[in-house]
């Protein structure tokens, strides 16, 4: 029997993304480097995470005084708000419609810490995967084994 895991529309978007960067291997994921291929201000300061744009000006700050891991999570997160959300949302948008776009960040954050076209090459069933993911994805426990967890979840098995 094999164990089939059809990644979603997201996660495939994602990892399109990534390669047209040239991004394959964990190592390649750097915020840097990401911000500038699209054109995004980065910036670590000692205040809460938020993206911000304004025509053609995008930014994304994270928290400094959070754990390296902590702030790289928060990274993904608004790195969503830039690629995939219009709006500010401090300003008079709906709570359902910031609900909707919190969810999609957090999806988002899974998939673009860990990507699908590189996730499949590690062995989910070992007894270290988490320790593994999170060392070379350098995010959080709480992340990878969620990632793990989901792809288990919507796998199928195949005779």
């Amino acid at each position: 029997m094999e164990v089939v895991y059809e990644p979603t529309l997201l996660e495939t978007w994602v990892s399109v993304w990534y390669k047209k960067m040239n991004i394959h291997q964990p190592s390649d994921i750097l915020e840097e480097a990401i911000c500038q291929i699209n054109n995004i201000y980065f910036f670590r300061r000692p205040i809460p995470s938020y993206s911000y744009e304004n025509g053609k000006f995008k930014s994304i700050t994270v928290d400094s005084r959070v754990q390296a891991l902590q702030q790289r999570e928060q990274f993904f997160h608004e790195l969503c708000h830039i690629l995939r959300h219009y709006g500010w949302q401090l300003q008079m948008m709906p709570p359902a419609f910031r609900d909707l776009q919190e969810r999609d960040a957090q999806h988002f954050t899974l998939y673009a810490a860990i990507p699908y076209h590189m996730i499949m090459a590690y062995n989910l069933k070992s007894s270290t995967i988490i320790d593994t993911l999170i060392e070379d994805f350098k995010v959080g426990e709480q992340l990878c084994t969620e990632r793990v967890r989901r792809i288990f979840r919507n796998s199928s098995v195949v005779k």
